[in-house]
């Protein structure tokens, strides 16, 4: 249960990340912005580090395959797309399409067991479910 509200705490997060970051960009530029966001994100980061855990950045050597190390640099590019969707979409629209395409591509990964996640079998209640949510997109955009 507990891994429900942390879900939607990360949602409702991500939606006002992204309407701060859109609001930053009108008075600097979208890699400026860009790299802010990260910047900062470093520093919580690295407190949060400080006060609680202190395990050793040498066991990031270890990490195989190595490139289940590029999340930051995905991460930036995460900023931009969002920041971009957000100014030219509005957050409402862009928010639903990102969370479509993350279910999509969430999915396929399980189903395909991709980058070390156990395969699963596909389950046509959640395809119709997908439908359902891009269905509930194209209502919420229809004028």
């Amino acid at each position: 249960m507990i891994g429900f509200f942390i879900a939607l705490i990360s949602g409702a997060l991500m939606s006002i990340q992204g309407v701060f970051n859109t609001q930053v960009t009108k008075s600097s530029s979208i890699w400026v912005a860009s790299a802010f966001v990260q910047f900062t994100a470093l520093l919580v980061c690295l407190a949060a580090w400080l006060v609680s855990d202190r395990s050793s950045f040498a066991a990031l050597l270890k990490v195989e395959p190595k490139y289940m190390l590029l999340g930051g640099a995905i991460g930036a590019f995460i900023t931009y797309t969002v920041i971009k969707g957000m100014d030219m979409l509005g957050p409402a629209r862009a928010v639903m399409l990102i969370v479509i395409a993350q279910l999509i591509v969430a999915y396929v990964i399980e189903l395909l067991g991709l980058f070390g996640t156990e395969k699963q079998p596909l389950e046509w209640r959640k395809v119709i479910g997908m439908g359902i949510a891009i269905a509930g997109v194209v209502i919420f955009k229809w004028k």
